[in-house]
């Protein structure tokens, strides 16, 4: 993609579920009670964490940060010595997979992370349709100090974060200061532009803005660091925007650490994907896809998921197995899904999709409806998955029978067999797909769009992303 100009084409192209006329919208900040602060956690170094780390040809050191499996997930949350506070700002259209991303990957790395929203309530529309929840309201943190303030992008999201005047005091104040602050996608042109805060410094963003940078400074990398200003590309680089955020706030061993955890890999985006007993999966209608999560779900995953299959133009719901459509995800990642499972089981769906997470996976198993769901999308021949630790829900059910599969590194600890595939990010066999998930899952995610539409709207999706998807299924 080449460097264009502002249109609102582009941006609807970019934010399928929001119309043209919301973009031009834009209100102001309130201030009202907000929710308790977060705290950070403490952990150590578990034997299960070292053979993740082995087992998936990640560097592991003896002398990295302290790590430990944590309550709501099956990945370790690193604790420094010293806690950093972050500030990560959403308002109605930012970008989901750039906010969780950016959240999860600061709160592994042991920062206290604020979400905190420009609008007038907690709960926030993102740019693909997702519903977050944020922790307070901006008006809240007006007087706080942040080591970091951290913007993600999405339209009209970077709009809606630059007409909020509490937010871009915060900011000014930040810089004054000589603070760390970042930018990732549209908001560096969108909203650090207008307030100033580029002067001087070499900036990258995403290249259906890239035309609005300032020409002699804008750079067209993934990662600009430029003093303590910090931007990058978009969702696809998300995890590189964060992990640089990380090194900045507590050094490279922690970077390294997380980057371990979150399996992401050198060359991470031209991994090894394989097929087996390859079917047609293309439909003849708009293709209706089921993500059911629980508490303790990866919100990575359950994010990622979602936004790339909408920009696909698939029709997705996302449904709770809990009492309540709202979910806390993986590392306090707060979502509020689109029904429960008793009222999506109404329907049938064309895929059915299970994001992993250790304590959302152990949930998942145990909802009677999911497992009904998922025994008749076995008998009709439909089209099932799961990502990380749900392959174990999905093998419990008895739903991988001679179906091949990846190996998530916690599998290695039971006996292996010849259908497990190691070595490889993403599996599909017939009509069953599997992927390690985490940063792996938007290549997940891009495989299921080019096996319903075909390698050319997998493409397209890509690009939008900010991501080179080479879609290189290895079939048997």
């Amino acid at each position: 993609m080449g460097s264009l100009g502002f249109s609102l084409s582009m941006i609807a192209s970019l934010s399928p579920t929001l119309t043209d006329s919301r973009l031009v919208s834009s209100v102001g900040c309130i201030s009202t009670i907000v929710a308790p602060s977060l705290s950070s956690i403490s952990v150590v170094y578990s034997p299960v964490t070292k053979r993740r780390a082995r087992n998936s040809g990640l560097r592991y050191s003896a002398a990295s940060p302290s790590m430990e499996t944590t309550a709501d997930s099956d990945v370790s949350v690193v604790s420094p010595a010293t806690s950093k506070k972050v500030l990560v700002p959403i308002g109605y259209g930012t970008e989901e997979i750039e906010a969780v991303v950016l959240v999860d990957v600061l709160r592994r790395a042991g920062a206290e992370v604020i979400v905190a929203s420009v609008e007038q309530k907690l709960e926030v529309e993102a740019s693909s349709g997702t519903k977050l929840l944020a922790d307070v309201l901006i008006s809240k943190c007006a007087e706080q100090v942040f080591d970091l303030v951290a913007l993600p992008g999405g339209m009209p999201g970077a709009v809606r974060l630059r007409d909020c005047g509490i937010l871009e005091k915060i900011m000014k104040r930040q810089v004054e200061d000589k603070r760390l602050y970042g930018a990732i996608s549209m908001a560096p042109a969108i909203t650090l532009l207008p307030w100033g805060l580029l002067t001087r410094k070499k900036t990258t963003g995403h290249p259906a803005f890239f035309g609005k940078l300032p020409t002699f400074w804008a750079v067209k990398t993934n990662i600009q660091i430029s003093g303590e200003l910090t931007t990058s590309r978009g969702p696809g680089t998300s995890f590189q925007f964060a992990l640089s955020l990380v090194k900045q706030l507590f050094g490279e061993s922690t970077a390294m650490s997380v980057q371990e955890l979150l399996l992401l890999r050198d060359g991470y985006q031209n991994p090894k994907n394989e097929e087996f007993n390859s079917m047609d999966w293309s439909l003849n209608h708009t293709p209706r896809v089921l993500i059911p999560v629980a508490n303790g779900s990866e919100g990575v995953e359950v994010v990622t998921i979602a936004d790339v299959l909408r920009r696909a133009k698939v029709d997705v719901t996302v449904a709770s197995v809990e009492r309540s459509l709202r979910i806390t995800a993986s590392q306090s990642t707060k979502i509020i899904t689109d029904k429960l499972i008793g009222e999506a089981a109404e329907s049938s769906y064309d895929l059915l999709i299970l994001p992993g997470g250790l304590a959302g996976s152990e949930r998942l198993q145990k909802s009677i409806i999911l497992k009904k769901l998922l025994k008749e999308q076995q008998e009709t021949g439909r089209i099932y998955g799961a990502t990380s630790t749900s392959s174990t829900v999905l093998r419990k059910h008895g739903l991988l029978k001679e179906k091949k599969t990846v190996v998530y590194p916690s599998d290695t600890d039971g006996p292996m067999n010849d259908q497990m595939i190691e070595g490889t990010e993403v599996v599909i066999d017939g009509n069953v797909i599997t992927s390690l998930g985490l940063a792996t899952v938007t290549n997940f995610s891009l495989a299921i769009v080019s096996k319903l539409f075909g390698y050319g709207r997998a493409r397209s999706v890509s690009e939008g992303l900010v991501h080179e998807y080479r879609g290189n299924l290895t079939p048997f």
